[in-house]
């Protein structure tokens, strides 16, 4: 007789109660399946995953503490075994390719039904990727257009982030982002701070020097 096959072993990551534990609920009871823990933010959810190391990472993006997609950036870098599906209410470009960049092998919209977030657990656990068929096409031709020197450079930079960079490194100064960017200056002062952060440099010179040598901003 065949050994019994091991259950998937996974965490659910969502900072809304009722969310989180519906879709705990929800996968537990699904045969193959198991709950090996759930987290309200992303820092909990790179504890969790260190601790328990499941299978698979069903991971909210907007959270309070940590984002999801900078958790899903610091498990996979971690632990590459652990595959995380993202799980959003957004389907905008600059989200998907975060959360592709991050190291995410699956993408779902929060509306996604229950065969297919099983579905794209069994995939993700398997070493497949799963991407919805609008986001999988927009992925394809995001790829197809090829690698372009500065657009490979910090993957850990969100959309966003990179633009910031682009124009710290063209010397543009926090006024001048935030209009060119239709930001308030209070956001490109955070996004500046999370490039230095990211980057791990000290101010925005050595941004610069940094963005520069890998051909931004010119």
């Amino acid at each position: 007789m065949a050994e019994p096959e091991e259950p998937l072993r996974v965490a659910v990551v969502d900072d809304h109660p009722v969310y989180r534990d519906g879709l705990a609920v929800l996968l537990g009871s699904v045969s193959g399946l198991v709950v090996v823990g759930t987290a309200a933010d992303g820092a909990e959810a790179v504890a969790l995953a260190r601790e328990e190391q499941p299978d698979v990472v069903v991971m909210d993006v907007q959270m309070p503490v940590l984002d999801g997609i900078e958790a899903t950036r610091r498990i996979t870098a971690e632990s590459p075994s652990i595959g995380v599906v993202v799980l959003t209410m957004s389907e905008d470009d600059g989200t998907v390719f975060a959360a592709v960049r991050a190291g995410a092998r699956g993408y779902l919209l929060k509306g996604a039904d229950q065969e297919e977030v099983i579905r794209a657990i069994t995939t993700v656990a398997g070493g497949g990727a799963v991407f919805g068929a609008a986001l999988a096409r927009r992925i394809g031709e995001f790829f197809a257009a090829g690698p372009t020197g500065p657009e490979t450079a910090f993957p850990q930079l969100t959309t966003r982030e990179r633009e910031v960079l682009e124009l710290v490194a063209a010397g543009r100064s926090n006024a001048q982002i935030a209009a060119a960017l239709y930001l308030s200056p209070k956001t490109v002062r955070n996004n500046v701070s999370n490039v230095l952060t990211k980057l791990q440099v000290t101010d925005r010179a050595q941004a610069i020097v940094r963005a520069r040598e890998a051909g931004l901003g010119r």
